[in-house]
């Protein structure tokens, strides 16, 4: 018969003493959520993630607008200028139909001066500005780096993503909880007032809370701080209703009933044994929203709200917002390029910074989804 395995934290220390029980949960906890192979992915590209944003901080750009590039552009420009333009950082680009003129140099097409493509060349790198090409419209000789609105955009999306969901997580948590344990009016009247915010399309919220408010609220600050309120209201009854439902089936728990009848007190009852075992619904909650807030401050910015100091402002929404503004400008200017035979589809403008939510999103649902597993223990069986 095979040997079981042993479960760290399961069994007393070498010296004859119990380990710490919060370190043994630690080391449950660790144990099962490493066995789960896609939990350990989600883990390792948030990590990914997490030391991009602080690497941001090092980076040489702005945090608050990307900086505009020109091409040192020789040939012909069916668009507008060249390199007359001033006050842009010069990358060195040619008509690919030309030889290049030095090392390090990107090609570009004849009539999309501002289309620079993603290198595959590492000697670019080192020069920084357009590993991943550029994000460009179609009738400007200027254009943007998205490498540098990826970089410098991770910790505006990480802190805001993290700051909504979990500031929503926690003020459902505590309503729910109370609405759960304490039933009657208390209940009735957190669930009505509830299903009122439930009622509202979250979205629609959000924007009329953008429009009546946000214009008062001139700084920078200012404006995050009612984007973030607004998305908050919209978030906690969601979280709510969930945890209301969860603490109405823990409260009937045997070991619930044992501890009232041991003599403790409601806040005890809530703080150690209801609220940490109606935890696991939220985590697959919060990996459903937070992958979709950046989505819906991208959404925001398409539709024309200023909330951020520019249009240009590096964070992943708005980047995602700004790329997919520009198809109908490509798709015009593919008119009427046809002919010519000529029309260049930026696919990396959309790939890159969809890529980038994408990866994050299927990261944060991997994750929680072996959190749940991983504390819950009628999973762990």
């Amino acid at each position: 018969m095979a040997t079981p395995v042993p479960i760290p934290g399961a069994s007393p220390s070498e010296k004859g003493r119990r380990p710490n029980p919060r370190v043994a949960q630690f080391q449950r906890t660790w144990y099962f959520l490493s066995r789960n192979t896609l939990a350990m992915i989600g883990l390792v590209i948030l990590v990914c993630f997490i030391f991009i944003a602080v690497y941001s901080f090092f980076y040489h750009a702005s945090s608050t607008q990307l900086e505009y590039y020109c091409g040192s552009y020789t040939g012909p420009f069916s668009g507008g200028t060249s390199n007359a333009t001033q006050g842009c950082n010069n990358i060195c680009t040619y008509p690919s139909n030309q030889a290049p003129p030095g090392p390090n140099c990107y090609a570009v097409d004849p009539n999309y001066e501002g289309f620079v493509p993603p290198t595959w060349d590492l000697t670019h790198l080192s020069l920084g500005p357009l590993p991943l090409g550029s994000l460009a419209t179609t009738n400007s000789p200027y254009f943007f780096s998205i490498y540098q609105g990826e970089v410098k955009g991770a910790p505006w999306s990480l802190g805001i993503s993290a700051g909504i969901v979990l500031s929503g997580a926690g003020l459902g948590l505590l309503l729910g909880s109370i609405a759960g344990y304490s039933g009657g009016y208390v209940d009735e009247g957190i669930m009505r007032v509830t299903d009122v915010f439930l009622s509202i399309p979250g979205l629609l919220l959000i924007l009329v809370l953008l429009a009546a408010v946000g214009s008062s609220f001139k700084t920078f600050n200012g404006r995050i701080g009612i984007l973030m309120l607004a998305f908050i209201i919209t978030w906690w009854p969601i979280y709510t209703r969930i945890v209301r439902g969860q603490v109405l089936v823990t409260r009937e728990q045997k070991y619930v009933e044992a501890s009232k009848a041991s003599g403790a007190g409601w806040p005890r009852l809530l703080g150690r044994h209801i609220i940490p075992n109606s935890l696991f619904p939220i985590f697959v909650q919060i990996s459903l929203d937070v992958g979709v807030i950046p989505l819906l401050l991208g959404a925001i910015v398409f539709l024309g709200f200023q909330i951020f100091p520019s249009p240009y402002f590096p964070e992943w929404g708005s980047v995602s917002a700004l790329a997919i503004r520009l198809i109908p400008q490509l798709l015009s200017t593919c008119t009427l390029n046809l002919g010519a035979g000529s029309c260049v589809v930026p696919w990396w403008q959309l790939l890159f910074p969809g890529l980038t939510i994408f990866l994050f999103a299927i990261a944060v649902n991997f994750l929680s989804d072996g959190l749940r597993d991983a504390l819950d223990p009628r999973l762990r069986r």
